[in-house]
């Protein structure tokens, strides 16, 4: 990592929910931020604000990574703009509902293109702007429980991943000669504005379908995020940390599910 430089990271997908954390735990951690958003404009530059509130920088950008090789050269000219990239948080997703024998074909692409050919992108573009700073770096792939077990009535979802799980291994060995470390966290159901939520949320409001019994912070999430981008996480590359309060112990969505 950078030593004697000022540190730059770039969280996609930082306009709310986990990316806002993300990239306001960085700021404190000393890095200026690169934030992208894809239809919330206004929640990325509250984001930024709160950067700037930690005495950090940020630039903002529009990220749309429904076609992801025009996304990639969003991200190419933002961390151009910023200067270097020692950390990419690939965060950006979407999600579909629809069971196996319903999905269109269509649909499936829609959250491939965005969830994994999105991340494949970006984080192909930072790798290779890492290498050439020579310093290393980190990438953080933002996946789901559901990288380990199945959502049902979301089956694009769930292979994408799935996949993005597999992507983070692949990406980890291939790297790790450049000092470049990557890891994947895998959030359960955590206080976003996706699930209708705030962070205050997380403490009032009762899941009995979760063995801790709540939703988590997204902070939660954040703060494992910032612990990969530290100086301690120097030993741990191609791993993936489930996040979600005793969910997949429980696997509470699949009561009723027959043989």
């Amino acid at each position: 990592m950078t030593t004697g430089k000022q540190r730059v990271a770039v969280v996609t997908g930082s306009d709310s929910g986990i990316g806002r954390s993300c990239a306001v735990m960085l700021a404190e951690a000393g890095y200026t931020l690169g934030i992208t958003w894809h239809t919330d404009e206004e929640g990325a530059q509250e984001t930024a604000r709160l950067v700037e509130s930690k005495g950090q920088q940020a630039q903002v950008r529009q990220l749309d990574l429904s076609d992801p090789q025009a996304g990639g050269k969003q991200l190419a000219q933002l961390i151009n703009s910023l200067g270097r990239i020692d950390v990419l948080v690939n965060n950006a997703g979407v999600v579909s509902q629809a069971d196996f024998l319903e999905m269109n074909f269509s649909e499936w692409r829609k959250v491939f293109d965005v969830d994994v050919d999105g991340a494949f992108v970006c984080g192909q573009i930072a790798a290779h702007h890492m290498v050439d700073q020579g310093d290393g770096g980190r990438i953080i792939n933002i996946t789901s429980v559901h990288e380990h077990t199945p959502l049902p009535g979301a089956v694009a979802y769930t292979a994408a991943k799935h996949a993005l799980g597999g992507l983070t291994k692949s990406m980890a060995l291939s790297l790790l000669p450049h000092h470049i470390l990557v890891n994947a966290v895998a959030p359960g159901a955590i206080a976003t504005p996706m699930n209708d939520m705030e962070n205050s949320d997380a403490h009032r409001r009762h899941m009995p379908e979760i063995p801790i019994g709540r939703p988590g912070d997204t902070r939660e999430i954040a703060s494992l995020v910032a612990w990969l981008c530290s100086e301690w996480a120097t030993y741990t590359t191609g791993q993936s940390f489930v996040v979600d309060g005793g969910f997949t112990l429980a696997n509470p969505q699949f009561k009723g599910y027959h043989s």
